[in-house]
């Protein structure tokens, strides 16, 4: 979670993240103003078994949510900020499963 982030500085951080990370999904938060928001990127080599959107959705409907995009970037908001935290926890094994299910 950003402190304090706009969807401007949540985009760009998700931007310098692809480019260094070279192959990962990221979901990056931040809150203000009791909203939340989240920018979700998944790199190219992945947009073939994770898109974007659905991992952005993922975390936004466990804060009242929802939201959209590409398949390598996706934004979203939402109106449950305590329940960020929780929401966040879950993305690790969630993005292991889609990964893993078409591995096969």
């Amino acid at each position: 979670t950003l402190e304090g982030a706009d969807a401007t500085a949540l985009r760009e951080t998700m931007d310098k993240l692809k480019d260094k990370l070279k192959s990962a999904a990221i979901v990056l938060s931040a809150v203000n103003d009791g909203k939340v928001s989240l920018i979700a990127g998944v790199t190219s080599d992945l947009t073939g078994k994770l898109k974007a959107g659905e991992l952005v959705n993922f975390v936004a409907q466990q804060v009242g949510g929802k939201g959209g995009g590409r398949p390598d970037m996706a934004q979203a908001g939402g109106t449950q900020p305590e329940a960020l935290p929780q929401a966040l926890a879950g993305v690790a094994d969630w993005v292991r499963a889609k990964v893993g299910q078409d591995a096969g």
